[in-house]
């Protein structure tokens, strides 16, 4: 198993341009299913999420093609449903969350789909209620069999109609849109996610012949088709690894430039960096952090201690609130993060405090960040990544520390960021791959 070898307290310095979406990058790739015309994505990120997925569409039938560096072509117009039910497709699919996407597109295309209940991250119960009851509503049927954990979805003919969504959903909206672009009728589907991704989506399916309309609110209305063409579509920069670079550039007090950014789609991300005292800058596309010496926590107008939460978008991503923990251990003053969604996703705290970090964890989902500023500076230790989001954290905490740390487990960290190592030593870090 691979691990990182990071000798910490080198200043980081030049600019970055982040990676497409990993979170777009396996939506827009499931959509590919939905036409038998060629589809060509472009920014495409090479991480093992993505790449893991692209092999499962092709073990599928799917003729894939790189184009070159970001960029491929996908065309599933002799897609093979009996592979569904090999062992190849239970074990690749299971290990893959954004797997379940498959199901909207398969079921509204072909009448069915196979799927092994998928894994991910370990950071707590992720249901996939919102997915299969708003599938069901469109006419599915669902059958779970508890001892090969595999879903099969079949339907005839989904028929549009209204469905109020339990939660927000990102991956279960864009499941549910999948599958009403081809259903009879209109679809409207209330208290839908609305993330950029989203957006990028849905102008995706618009592209290829769909009617969605009331694109960026949580009101989305579709006029199913009886079929979909092909289509560009070039994936926006991953918001999450521009706030990994912020974080970063403010616990190593470097200066970094961060470039192409897509700065109108980041919503609160550079507003939640300031408000632990972090100065950076927009400059066109790009986003400018300063050297900074120390940063201060901002505390509410009335004095109370500053409270960082995730929501539904145009709220705060749930996915940055690691880097921004870790983040607080270097500032100056107290901030407590709330983590709502997922109640395991705190659970690293642990490995931060042995490196000396100031942190009480209320309950899984609340952590109050006590930051001495750099009188305390964390010092180099052994750890292991939980999941993509802590695993990153981990690296900026190591890449701060004084001394030398080691990260077990960094497949976790390939699945979400691309050659992140070899970026990060091109900006004056240390970090060695063993």
């Amino acid at each position: 198993m691979a691990s990182f070898h990071i000798e910490g307290g080198h200043k980081l310095h030049g600019a970055i341009r982040p990676q497409g979406a990993k979170n777009e990058a396996l939506q827009l790739l499931c959509a590919c299913l939905l036409t038998p015309e060629k589809i060509i994505l472009h920014n495409v990120p090479d991480i093992l999420d993505v790449n893991n997925l692209i092999e499962l569409l092709a073990g599928l039938g799917v003729k894939t093609c790189s184009l070159g560096k970001g960029s491929w072509s996908f065309q599933a117009d002799d897609i093979d449903l009996d592979k569904l039910e090999t062992g190849y497709f239970f074990e690749k699919s299971a290990a893959l969350r954004g797997s379940v996407m498959m199901v909207g597109p398969l079921v509204a295309r072909f009448g069915k789909a196979i799927i092994a209940k998928p894994g991910g991250d370990k950071i707590g119960r992720r249901r996939l209620d919102t997915h299969f009851l708003g599938i069901q509503k469109l006419g599915a049927r669902f059958d779970y069999d508890a001892e090969r954990s595999l879903y099969t979805v079949e339907a005839e003919k989904l028929k549009g109609c209204y469905m109020l969504l339990d939660e927000a959903s990102v991956t279960g909206t864009a499941n549910i849109l999948m599958a009403a672009v081809l259903a009879k009728g209109r679809t409207t589907i209330y208290n839908a996610a609305c993330e950029p991704y989203i957006q990028q989506l849905c102008r995706m399916l618009n592209a290829m012949g769909a009617n969605i309309t009331g694109i960026g609110s949580n009101l989305l209305n579709i006029e199913g088709v009886d079929s979909l063409g092909g289509c560009t579509m070039r994936i926006l920069p991953d918001m999450i690894e521009v706030g990994s670079f912020i974080g970063m550039a403010a616990m190593t007090a470097s200066e970094l430039t961060i470039k192409d950014v897509a700065y109108d789609e980041l919503g609160l991300i550079p507003d939640s960096f300031r408000r632990l005292g972090i100065q950076l800058e927009r400059r066109g596309d790009d986003i400018y952090i300063p050297a900074q010496d120390s940063y201060t926590i901002e505390t509410f107008i009335d004095g109370s201690i500053m409270t960082i939460a995730d929501a539904p978008w145009p709220g705060l991503t749930p996915d940055l609130l690691s880097v921004m923990l870790v983040v607080a251990t270097q500032a100056k003053g107290s901030v407590l993060i709330h983590q709502k969604m997922f109640e395991s996703r705190l659970f690293f705290v642990d490995k931060l405090i042995d490196m000396g970090a100031q942190i009480i964890l209320c309950d899984p989902h609340r952590a109050t960040v006590i930051g001495l500023g750099r009188q305390q500076v964390l010092r180099g230790a052994r750890m292991t990544s939980p999941d993509i989001r802590a695993g990153i954290a981990l690296l900026i905490a190591a890449m701060s520390a004084q001394g030398e740390s080691r990260i077990f487990n960094i497949d976790q960290i390939d699945r979400g960021y691309e050659r992140i190592d070899q970026r990060l030593n091109a900006l004056g870090a240390s970090i060695k791959r063993i």
